[in-house]
Parts: structure tokens; C-alpha cells; sequence
């Protein structure tokens, strides 16, 4: 793409979403709605874009760093859209305008209408397609020699005439212009109503002179657009499909893809196997030879090569090489398996650190702690991490034997090599090497069963 600007219009009211949240910054795969356009622009080469927005749905938060904006003070349309961002288009250049609510359109796309654009030295390039249903689409309307003369618009009943409305090719919305072509001629388009509609424009370039051409989009799934929750998730499961199969081809394999959800940022290496029923969310990095799921969640988390997942919830974790979580375990941000390391069936694990090849195998809870390597956490540990009024670390060291419903009452250190008698709660430091018994002594009571049943007899 030569240098561009690319103008994406978001100013719309999107109240067929019947949402608090604005239209675009609803979330499609990890990201909102607004970012698609903007990623495809910049992926294509554009050398400036601008993000059109309004008064009362300024976007804040959700456009990405960098991207300028223009305010449309009052919704006057498309071309009124244009308009409001005319200075900050280089008028020297090419513009490309689309819409906001399709997302996905990609940068091989706006590249090549960029580059027919620049060689067929038109003014104005509309992308257009064939439908077999066009309804709600305007219509391209040509003359006798099939040079496009306009677009009739349709969303108003008695614009358009049977004619016009048996027509299949229509406008997408996505254009490139000779900028200062536009931005000359979009001044003296007339309102139709409150609106000053786009491709109003076109008849007035082509009265000036300027050329028209068209580019025809050969996949329709492209111009999907999002006007309301419905539409969203026709255009969430082709955005799930392209997602899934880019990493398929890439030699990652989905068991299952219909019941799989992969967000946009997440990178998966080789070889890794999803099992039906997976969620990988967020900005989730996962290495080679690794298998995740079925029935897992991952968000925002790093499994290094040869992970296993299964049956769990991550967030915002770190699981090195080789390390191993699940079933229904449960590891919460800051928790960080070194290699090797495991937790096992219901174990959460939160804001602690694992080390290698150490187990916390089942019915545990870890918190705010540091683990040396080669340690064992028998069957209900729990480090009670919070007094009440702060939070407290717990340090084990390495080579430690913790037996079954031990309690570490924070903060206390074990020293490597220790070893805990089952059932016992640690609340002092524990030196290397020691074992520690903290409960009481058992006490058999003879006979107890028989006297109970005299009792209850008298």
C-alpha cells in the first residue's frame, strides 16, 4: 500500500446492541470490535489512521495507542463522518474509508483496493459485491456501458425503484478516494434529510470528470457488518473459524473447533494439542508439544512446551516446561510452576511461586508462598496466608516432605529437607532437616462404646 490514510467511521449510536456499552468497543475474540479495522489498516502499510467517533460515544478505552481520532459533533451521516476528520487527511494522498462495525476485513483487502485504486488512476474505488439477498444494502447502479454512475440507497422505503432493488451488486461501504477529490466535492453533497450520505459523493466526482471504478470483494464474509448482538455472533464464529484454521495450518491441533473459543492474540507453537471444550483467551502464549483441555479455561497465561491442562481454570499464571495441572484445579494470577512441577486435583494456587519438579498433587490450597524444588505437599496443605488484616508469605524450602492436612500459618519458613507430621499446623519456622509434629497427643479412650451404651440404655 502506498502511504494512505484510512478513515474508519465510528460515530454510529449502535442502538440496535440495546447496550450501555457503545457498538465498538464490544468485545470480538479478545479484542473490541473498533481494533479490527485498525489492526488490518496498519498491517496493510497505512501511514495515518483516524478513528471517526461522537460526542456521546467517544470510544475512551478502547481505541489503540496511536490511532488519531475526529469527533463528529452531530450525526450527519457517513459523509458528515468524513468530513469531520478532513483535517487530518493528507489531502496529497489517497484516503480509504470504511466502516467500523465490519470487522473483519483484513489487510490483504485494503491492499489491493489501494493498489488498483493508485494504477486504475480513478477517483473514487468503491468495493462492491454480489448478493443473492441484498436487502439493507444500497444498490450499485450502472449505465448502459457499465460505468458505475451511483448508489441507491435502500434503508428508507421508496428510495430506490423495483429495478434498483433487483440489482445483487451493492456497496460495502469501503472506499479509496483521491483525497483531495473527496474532501472537494463531499462539501456540495446535499443532505438527504439530516444525512449527508458517502457515496452521495460519487455522482458529483463523476459530473467533475473524475473516474470510477469498482473492486470486487471475492469473499462476502469480509463485509460482514455488526448492528446488533445477533449479527455480532454471526461475525464471532467466521472471525472463531479464520482464528482456529490459521493455527491449524500452522500445525496446531483443535479435536474439536465447534466448542472451542480462541482469542485474536493468542499464540500457540507446534504440535500442541486443544481438546474439545477449551477456552484460550487474552494474550495466553502456549509452546510446542503441549495439550490443553478438554473443559479448561486459560486467560492471559504462558504454558511453556509440553504443558498438560486438564479439566482447570488458569488466569494470568506461568507454567514453565514439562509442568503438569488438573483435574479442577484452579491457579490464580502470580502462580508460577517451574518445570516439571504439579498441581494436581483441586488445588488452587495463587500468587506462588513452584519450583521444579515440586507436587502439590490434590485438595489444596497455596497462597502468597515460595516452594523450593523436589518438594511434596501432601494431601490437604494449606498455607493460611491471611491473619485478618494482611497477607503473609510462607517459604518451603527444597527436598521437603509435607504429610497429609498440614497447615502453614503464615509467615513461618521450612528449612530444606523438612518434614511435617500429618495433620499438624506449622506455626513456627521449621529448621532443615527437622520433622515437625504440631498436634496433640492421641488419647484412647477403653470401653468408650460400651459406656455410651449403657447410658443411652438407663
Amino acid at each position: 500500500m502506498n502511504p494512505a490514510t484510512v478513515v474508519i467511521l465510528a460515530a454510529g449510536r449502535g442502538t440496535r446492541m440495546r447496550s450501555a456499552t457503545p457498538k465498538l468497543a464490544h468485545d470480538l475474540c479478545g479484542w473490541p470490535l473498533i481494533h479490527w479495522p485498525v489492526a488490518a489498516a496498519r498491517e496493510a502499510g497505512a501511514a495515518r489512521v483516524i478513528v471517526v467517533v461522537s460526542e456521546e460515544s467517544p470510544l475512551d478505552g478502547a481505541l489503540p495507542h496511536g490511532v488519531l481520532s475526529a469527533t463528529q459533533a452531530t450525526p450527519n451521516g457517513t459523509g458528515g463522518a468524513v468530513l469531520a476528520a478532513g483535517s487530518q487527511i493528507d489531502h496529497a494522498a489517497s484516503v480509504i474509508v470504511l466502516n467500523g462495525d465490519v470487522p473483519l476485513v483484513d489487510a490483504a483487502l485494503l491492499r489491493e483496493l489501494a493498489d488498483q485504486h493508485e494504477l486504475s488512476g480513478a477517483a473514487a474505488t468503491m468495493v462492491t459485491i454480489e448478493l443473492d439477498d441484498p436487502r439493507g444494502y444500497g444498490r450499485v447502479v450502472r449505465d448502459a456501458d457499465g460505468a458505475v454512475e451511483r448508489v441507491v440507497e435502500t434503508k428508507n422505503g421508496g428510495e430506490a425503484s423495483a429495478s434498483e432493488l433487483a440489482i445483487r451488486e451493492v456497496n460495502t461501504g469501503v472506499f479509496a478516494f483521491k483525497a483531495d477529490v473527496l474532501l472537494e466535492q463531499l462539501a456540495r453533497v446535499p443532505a438527504v434529510g439530516e444525512e449527508i450520505y458517502l457515496p452521495g459523493v460519487l455522482p458529483l466526482i463523476r459530473a467533475a470528470g473524475g473516474a470510477l471504478a469498482t473492486f470486487a470483494a471475492e469473499d462476502p464474509a469480509l463485509l460482514l457488518g455488526v448492528n446488533d448482538r445477533a449479527q455480532l455472533a454471526v461475525v464471532r464464529a467466521e472471525a472463531q473459524r479464520r482464528i482456529q484454521e490459521r493455527h491449524m495450518l500452522a500445525g496446531v491441533t483443535i479435536v474439536q473447533p465447534s466448542s472451542t473459543s480462541i482469542d485474536v492474540g493468542v499464540k500457540i507453537a507446534a504440535d500442541t494439542l486443544v481438546e474439545p471444550c477449551t477456552q484460550l483467551l487474552g494474550d495466553t502464549r502456549i509452546g510446542t508439544g503441549a495439550s490443553v483441555g478438554p473443559h479448561t479455561t486459560v486467560i492471559d497465561s504462558l504454558l511453556g512446551d509440553g504443558v498438560r491442562v486438564l479439566h482447570s481454570h488458569l488466569v494470568d499464571c506461568e507454567l514453565r516446561e514439562g509442568a503438569t495441572v488438573g483435574p479442577f484445579a484452579y491457579l490464580r494470577p502470580g502462580a508460577l510452576l517451574r518445570e516439571r512441577a504439579k498441581a494436581g486435583t483441586f488445588v488452587e494456587i495463587k500468587n506462588s511461586d513452584v519450583g521444579a519438579r515440586t507436587k502439590v498433587p490434590h485438595l489444596s490450597y497455596v497462597g502468597d508462598a515460595d516452594i523450593g524444588e523436589d518438594t511434596n505437599l501432601g494431601a490437604g496443605s494449606i498455607t493460611a496466608n491471611y491473619d485478618g488484616y494482611a497477607k503473609h508469605r510462607t517459604k518451603i524450602g527444597a527436598r521437603v516432605r509435607g504429610s497429609v492436612d498440614t497447615s502453614y500459618v503464615a509467615p513461618v519458613t521450612v528449612g530444606d529437607d523438612a518434614w511435617t507430621a500429618a495433620g499438624s499446623v506449622i506455626t513456627g519456622d521449621v529448621p532443615p532437616g527437622a520433622l515437625a509434629v504440631a498436634r496433640s497427643r492421641q488419647r484412647n479412650v477403653e470401653g468408650y462404646s460400651e459406656r455410651r451404651k449403657d447410658a443411652e440404655d438407663a
